[in-house]
Parts: structure tokens; C-alpha cells; sequence
């Protein structure tokens, strides 16, 4: 980056001890108006110090015309604006992984929550007397009705019944802290 204009102000030909008064001239000025831009003092001081950090590490390729105060001035004004930029990125990029982790996570946990439950209610199905989980596997599983199943295994409605009635029970009990989920996933099962 190169500036041109008139007036010589800061060139390579400044000590170490010329560029240290420099420093100790124009910080405080420098930083009270960054703090003024962005109402922080720590990041102030951290524009106004890379600001200057910039200028030694230049020195010999700035060719700077105009005032160095004037020049001070604008580079941190121009670095405070580049601070809002880069915190406007950060934070839009910061809300969005926020809200895809969480739904993401939300998905994964969710998809974990399911698999176990589906687990626990293989479980449960197995440790239902054989009768009463296939009459259960025929209404949830196959959709039959009632009477459909009555009429395949040969037994009565009155039966069917009281068997579902059991193995409803049963299954309850034995998923009671997946009661909500177990609701879920039946009647997905259905849609």
C-alpha cells in the first residue's frame, strides 16, 4: 500500500527513538477516538497498537504525504470499521452454527432417542407371552382389525382383545420413562 501526497511526515528514515516519541505523542489521542468508535477500551488499545505496529513494520515502503497525525487518524478509523465488519461476520456465522448445531444435534439426539426407544420396545415385545405379542405385532405392525386377527389365529374377538389389553399394559409398564416417545413412534408407525 502505498500513499502519495505532500508533505513529509514518517519515512524509513525514522529511529527507533523518533518513532518511539511518535508513540508516546499520539496514543492516547489515538486511542481515546478508537474507544469512542468501539465503546471498548482493550480492543481500542489493541487498533491503536496494531495501527502502529503496521507503521514501523512499513516503514520503508509508506511513502506517506500527508500529516502522520492525519494518517494515524484515518488508519485506525479504518481498522475500527474493519473490527465492526469482522464481528458482524463473526456473530452472523456464530448464529448460524449455533442454530444447524443445535438442530443438527437436536436431529442426532432425537435419531439416538428413537433407536433406543425402538430397542427397548423389541425388548418389551420379546418378554410378552408368545400369544399376546403375536396379536399385538398383528394390530400395531400389520394393521390388522380385530376380527381379522380373531379369524387367522382362530380364537375369539373377546379374546384378541383382553390379549391387547394386556400386552398394552405390560408394554406400559415396562416403557413408562418412554411413555411420550412410545405415543411418537406408534403413531408414526400409522401416518
Amino acid at each position: 500500500m502505498e500513499l502519495t501526497a505532500t508533505a513529509p511526515a514518517f519515512n524509513q528514515s525514522y529511529t527507533e527513538d523518533a518513532f518511539e516519541r511518535l508513540f508516546k505523542e499520539h496514543f492516547k489521542a489515538l486511542h481515546a477516538y478508537a474507544n469512542m468508535m468501539l465503546k471498548d477500551e482493550e480492543q481500542a488499545e489493541e487498533i491503536v497498537q496494531q495501527v502502529f505496529l503496521k507503521l514501523w513494520e512499513r516503514r520503508e515502503q509508506l511513502n506517506i504525504q500527508i500529516s502522520i497525525k492525519a494518517y494515524l487518524y484515518k488508519s485506525v478509523h479504518n481498522d475500527c470499521l474493519n473490527y465492526f465488519q469482522q464481528n458482524k461476520t463473526r456473530a452472523k456465522y456464530e448464529d448460524y452454527a449455533s442454530r444447524s448445531g443445535s438442530a443438527e444435534a437436536g436431529s442426532a439426539a432425537k435419531k439416538l432417542e428413537l433407536k433406543e426407544l425402538e430397542g427397548r420396545i423389541a425388548d418389551a415385545l420379546d418378554e410378552l407371552p408368545q400369544q399376546c405379542r403375536t396379536i399385538f405385532q398383528m394390530s400395531r405392525f400389520e394393521e390388522l382389525k380385530y376380527k381379522e386377527i380373531a379369524e387367522q389365529l382362530g380364537i375369539s374377538i373377546k379374546t384378541v382383545e383382553n390379549q391387547m389389553g394386556k400386552a398394552l399394559k405390560i408394554l406400559r409398564v415396562k416403557l413408562a420413562e418412554f411413555l411420550p416417545l412410545v405415543m411418537l413412534w406408534l403413531s408414526n408407525r400409522f401416518l
